[in-house]
């Protein structure tokens, strides 16, 4: 860990949290009490401050996502709600809740243009990355990181998404295929839901290399994750020259996971995190925004090893991770993009 402190943002929802997926469904209303137990070590809780978050409006949500369809699934939802698909659960708070989510992050944004903090930590539910510009799925209503990534592009910034939940972030890649203003790039286990995500699908024709895949197989772990990074995605962040940083940050590739065949540790999410914000051209310019990660306890300790990076607090984690499959997966993606096959 490093010794600079740093001042953290964050916020949660879970006050205003009315989103009930029932019983038995992983993706449930304890885990917000979950991520705050993460933040409330004391050292770390010490270099942080709660913001409060609000909630989007349509014309925000629709710079990410067709106006007709939210208005489709806010009646929907707000009419009683119920299953979207297998996965998708919406009961009546569900609209609200998703409107909270999705502006949190936008308050996020404008708390860090205002010099108030080094980076945002932003405590959601539902996760966003899976929702297209179309389509609500997989566990996700409104595109939470694509929402914000979309309002500071249309500012002129450029915005790096860097998504390392297990699942493939298929909603987000599906937004910004074509948009040179926003470069997407997941570890992900593949296969597995929901079935994209491949090293071959690298952007439309307006944005040929701002997306990029690495797919990671069953029972990789930290290293191989590292790898990717190395290797792939940061080089190629790099040369995109950001001007934001925005964390896609399921951690449902923790090893205790029940969704997933990755075998992380909370410590392999310190050294990703401490990568990531590598990328950002200054403080104040990451947020990090919540998506899976359904086993509680592993999802407070991998909430604490990213807080105290972004902190800059020392605080012992799980040690990282090493020795599974996937080097060959890293090294055929990094082919592909790196010496020339698809470049940004």
């Amino acid at each position: 860990m490093t010794n600079s402190r740093h001042e953290l943002l964050w916020t949660s929802i879970a006050t205003v949290d009315l989103h009930d997926t029932g019983e038995g469904h992983p993706e449930r209303t304890e885990r917000l009490p979950a991520v705050a137990a993460g933040l409330a070590v004391p050292a770390i809780a010490e270099a942080t401050r709660r913001f409060d978050g609000r909630k989007a409006t349509m014309d925000e949500l629709s710079l990410a996502h067709n106006r007709s369809h939210l208005e489709k699934l806010e009646a929907f939802v707000t009419g009683g709600g119920g299953a979207i698909d297998p996965d998708t659960v919406t009961s009546f708070g569900s609209w609200d809740t998703a409107l909270w989510a999705a502006g949190s992050g936008l308050a996020a944004i404008d708390e860090l243009e205002q010099g108030h903090a080094s980076a945002a930590f932003v405590g959601i539910r539902p996760p966003g990355h899976h929702a297209t510009a179309t389509r609500a799925m997989g566990f996700c209503l409104v595109n939470n990181v694509a929402v914000a990534a979309a309002a500071l592009a249309d500012r002129g910034e450029r915005v790096a998404i860097i998504d390392w939940d297990v699942h493939h972030g298929n909603g987000t890649q599906d937004i910004f295929w074509d948009d040179p203003r926003v470069l997407y790039a997941s570890i992900h286990e593949h296969p597995a839901y929901p079935g994209t995500g491949s090293a071959s699908e690298v952007g439309g024709d307006r944005a040929r290399g701002t997306n990029v895949n690495v797919p990671l197989p069953r029972g990789a772990t930290g290293d191989v994750a590292l790898a990717a990074f190395d290797q792939v995605i940061g080089p190629i962040a790099a040369a995109f020259e950001p001007t934001w940083v925005l964390i896609s940050a399921g951690y449902d590739a923790h090893r205790a996971d029940p969704l997933a065949n990755l075998e992380w540790s909370a410590g392999d999410y310190a050294l990703l995190t401490q990568r990531v914000v590598g990328l950002a051209p200054q403080p104040g310019r990451t947020v990090v925004f919540l998506e899976g990660g359904y086993d509680l306890a592993a999802l407070t300790n991998s909430i604490t090893a990213t807080a105290a990076e972004l902190t800059g607090v020392r605080h012992d984690v799980e040690p990282p991770t090493s020795g599974g499959p996937g080097r060959d997966a890293v090294a055929s993606a990094a082919t592909r993009h790196i010496v020339g096959l698809e470049k940004p």
